[in-house]
């Protein structure tokens, strides 16, 4: 038995109205369904959906000891051009940026989206890098752009 693909992720976030326009305006998520006035869907073209938010109201944010998920990944590109246009989309937009790395396997932006929860933004290097060197995906090198 193997899994097949990653299918989809739910985020659980305290306002649809403040996280909706992060996703969609300046991540450029679209928009594809709502329910009930709690979730919404959010596709990037290939499938149905591939994110979604549940708002949940007024909650505590994890501490950094806390059991669960540490930060999401979202390609954004193959070149590095092609992550500083996004460099500079996030801070013509105010997003701060938490750091940036090189894995040799990929080159990284990391920010927090309005509750906290951390996003990687990234894009691939040579896939030859990792087929060769699996053990290349274990590297974090400071990333200048």
């Amino acid at each position: 038995m193997q899994v097949e693909a990653l299918g989809h992720v739910v985020l659980k976030v305290r306002s649809l109205e403040r996280s909706v326009p992060f996703y969609r305006d300046v991540l450029g998520l679209k928009e594809v369904a709502r329910y009930r006035g709690a979730m919404v869907f959010f596709s990037l073209g290939a499938n149905h959906h591939d994110l979604a938010l549940l708002e949940i109201g007024p909650a505590p944010a994890p501490g950094p000891h806390s059991v669960g998920m540490y930060h999401f990944a979202l390609k954004v590109g193959n070149s590095l051009e092609q992550l500083r246009r996004w460099r500079d989309h996030l801070q013509a937009s105010g997003v701060p940026l938490l750091g940036m790395s090189d894995h040799r396997v990929s080159q990284s932006l990391y920010i927090r989206d309005p509750d906290g929860i951390e996003i990687e933004l990234y894009v691939d290097a040579d896939p030859e890098i990792w087929k060769r060197d699996p053990a290349a995906v274990a590297t974090i090198e400071p990333l200048h752009l």
